[in-house]
């Protein structure tokens, strides 16, 4: 088998094997299948490119970053841009009896109210449970900005789902 023949044999097995772990990664990020789905695609895009240089046991860590990368980037564009969110969503009996679907949805709602910055802070560190120095990889930055967009972050958080609760109370 020649090289080429073995490095794309390669990233064809390293992309099937991760692309639900990266697409569940870009969702909590973006909040959007159908964006994660563009975001996951155009990262293994850039990944194929590069991946003679990439070795395989830091293969999952570099993909993250360009995952994260092309997330930013992809805020960035005009058409997204263009979409408005409301301050409140709108409300809609849904009877899930599962209490921690409700947490997790209540969760995902109140990271979307976060920067993209500090939401990719805080699913890096606590979705994917990543170290203050792996998530500074991951995005590109210092141990103190992972650091300060953590706790800009949890206090964000913090503040919104209190309000949630206040809101879920009263009614």
């Amino acid at each position: 088998m020649k090289n080429r023949e073995r490095h794309e044999a390669e990233f064809e097995a390293f992309a099937l094997a991760q692309r639900e772990s990266l697409q569940r990664f870009a969702y909590y990020l973006c909040g959007d299948w159908h964006e994660a789905d563009d975001i996951v695609q155009k990262a293994l895009t850039k990944l194929f490119t590069a991946w003679h240089r990439v070795e395989l046991g830091g293969a999952p860590a570099y993909t993250r970053r360009i995952v994260t990368n092309v997330f930013f980037s992809h805020r960035r564009l005009a058409w997204v841009r263009r979409e408005k969110t409301a301050e409140t969503l709108p409300v809609q009996a849904v009877d899930r009896p599962q209490e921690e679907v409700d947490l997790r949805l209540t969760v995902l709602g109140a990271l979307h109210l976060l920067s993209p910055r500090e939401r990719a802070t805080l699913v890096l560190r606590y979705w994917e449970q990543l170290s203050v120095a792996e998530t500074a990889e991951a995005m590109g930055c210092s141990a103190g900005t992972v650091k300060s967009q953590t706790s800009r972050g949890l206090n964000k958080l913090r503040s919104a789902l209190s309000e949630t609760a206040v809101l879920t109370t009263t009614r």
